[in-house]
């Protein structure tokens, strides 16, 4: 059977946006020879549409959408995910997938397994279905399944679900297994999604065609990376990440592909780059701007966004202090020529120190601390927000997850702005991800570096006092982030890590700073999601509270 994938970029709540983009990519795929076209998970809503189904008109415009869709099609069938109403009891709504057939009613079928853990909150709104349907479609049996159906519980955090509803169907006749997704981009997570569905197909010898949205919602990030595999396991068809794509799927085919290979950071430098476009995109920014420190962290954000909105939309500001180094400042212009964006130079010395005179006589006898570098951090912030909102720029903040989950940050100073480009990424992996970018792999044909070396290779710091380095405070990120890992994804605790042969005092100290900061993260920008667990939405602590893990 001939199976289009239709791996469309929707926006949440932009119904005719997204009805427009369901009925072009199945009109080319109808015309190109396909027997029915699969549009993802919740395609007509977006995916995840949240308390939006909550408001009045939302559901039903959407099953209006699902209507015109069906009003519109040719001889071609698709299948199209959207929200259904529940009219019997439990949740008010389904998470559906609807087969539309010219002159036919519509088939509908729901969401079985609902994912509620990490960002996932399906239970919230959703009544689950009861097992799948197995539809004949061109005379084949195809049995559908919707994103979370067709995991087992091998790849999933733990056992879940009762039901193997890809097994389930099989025993219902189905000839061909596809699946509508809206899976969301993780480092490390295509290869277990192409391995699980491989096992699948050659478990159940069936061929399964697996179409995923792509775009940025968010936190989140969708990769796209559809793929399809015949009955063998074989891989048949393997649609792009990170962009829009369509394909068309011959699932008795023999001819086998190659896995393309993954590169980690090439990965993560495209979910980046796409959770960055998107977020300005669909807020309707046109433009970003960030202060640049002559730091790794900035450096790699500022690469981002030129990456994703081009060198005239991205803008860049240097405001030293009295203790910015020369090299931080040279380091600043030099990558801001590189990427080709324009850089203001507003340094705060003068204003810091009127700042500073404010508290002459109130902090008399006090000596200077972490009020007075907050205090420089704070200054930067309102600049740069000051710019924002003259000029219409959405300020990117540029701390990265390690500082975040310890607190070395400033709340209001360098936390503040619209979205935390990689507050994800850890510290070391902002290293690695630097050398990637300046790496052949990531521009052909670039005859210079875009982060400055010297930004690379020096020792990293806030520069708030004399001589600081990040290493006065934190212990060193090769030490810090294996532990943050261990606490903070994988929620072991201190007595757990530390009998893996760290050092108590190290760990006790990153715990507490990890659970003393909630207050603060509370109150940051939305991150984009690359890890697999990250702060945000996906995991929920309390800031008001006295436990100690492992006393």
């Amino acid at each position: 059977m001939r199976i289009g994938i239709a791996q469309i970029n929707p926006t949440v709540g932009d119904l005719r946006g997204n009805f427009d983009k369901i009925l072009a990519a199945y009109e080319r795929l109808a015309a190109d020879g396909a027997e029915l076209v699969l549009a993802p998970e919740l395609a007509t809503t977006g995916y995840p549409p949240q308390d939006l189904v909550f408001k009045s008109r939302f559901v039903p415009q959407n099953l209006e959408t699902v209507d015109l869709l069906h009003a519109s099609i040719g001889p071609v069938p698709l299948l199209v995910g959207y929200v259904d109403r529940n009219e019997g009891r439990g949740k008010p709504f389904f998470n559906a997938a609807a087969l539309l057939e010219r002159g036919q009613p519509i088939r509908k079928t729901f969401k079985t397994l609902l994912p509620t853990y990490d960002v996932f909150d399906e239970d919230r709104y959703f009544e689950p279905g009861n097992g799948g349907e197995v539809f004949t479609v061109a005379g084949r049996r195809i049995g559908i399944t919707i994103c979370e159906d067709i995991w087992t519980e091998r790849y999933l955090p733990g056992p879940l679900y009762d039901l193997e509803l890809a097994h389930a169907l099989v025993e219902k006749g189905a000839e061909i297994i596809v699946n509508i997704s809206a899976s969301p981009f993780g480092l490390r997570k295509l290869e277990t999604r192409r391995e699980m569905v491989a096992a699948l197909a050659r478990t159940h010898q069936r061929p399964i065609v697996y179409c995923n949205v792509v775009g940025g919602n968010d936190e989140l990030v969708f990769d796209g990376s559809s793929i399809a595999f015949n009955r063998a396991g074989e891989l048949i068809a393997q649609l792009p990440s990170f962009r829009p794509a369509e394909a068309i799927v011959e699932t008795d085919s023999t001819a086998a592909l190659a896995l393309a290979p993954v590169d980690a950071m090439a990965e993560l430098h495209g979910a980046l780059s796409l959770g960055v476009r998107d977020y300005l995109a669909k807020c309707h920014f046109q433009s970003a701007v960030l202060g640049l420190s002559g730091g790794i962290d900035s450096a790699v954000v500022a690469a981002l966004a030129v990456d994703s909105l081009g060198a005239d939309n991205v803008f860049g500001v240097s405001m030293p202090s009295p203790y910015s180094s020369r090299g931080s400042v040279d380091d600043a212009l030099a990558l801001a020529r590189n990427l080709g964006i324009r850089c203001l130079q507003i340094p705060i010395g003068d204003a810091f120190a009127a700042f500073k005179g404010q508290f002459k006589e109130i902090f008399a006898g006090r000596p200077e601390d972490t009020t007075e570098e907050n205090m420089q951090s704070r200054l930067r912030g309102m600049i740069l927000m000051a710019l924002s909102n003259k000029f219409g720029h959405l300020l990117l903040t540029t701390g990265n997850k390690s500082e975040l989950a310890v607190g070395y940050c400033t709340i209001y100073g360098d936390m503040a702005g619209g979205l935390a480009v990689i507050s994800d990424v850890p510290k070391t992996l902002v290293y690695q991800l630097a050398r990637w970018i300046n790496s052949d792999k990531s521009r052909a044909g670039r005859d210079r570096e875009i982060i400055p070396t010297s930004t690379i290779e020096k020792p990293p710091s806030a520069e708030l006092k004399p001589g600081q380095v990040d290493q006065d405070s934190l212990p060193p990120y090769e030490v810090l982030d294996p532990i943050l890992q261990l606490y903070v994804e994988e929620n072991q605790s201190g007595p757990d890590i530390i009998a893996q042969g760290f050092d108590e005092k190290t760990v006790r100290w990153i715990q507490r700073r990890v659970d003393l900061n909630e207050y603060k993260r509370a109150q940051a920008a939305p991150g984009i999601k690359v890890t697999s667990r990250a702060f945000g939405r996906g995991r929920r602590m309390p800031i008001a509270q006295q436990y100690v893990d492992g006393g």
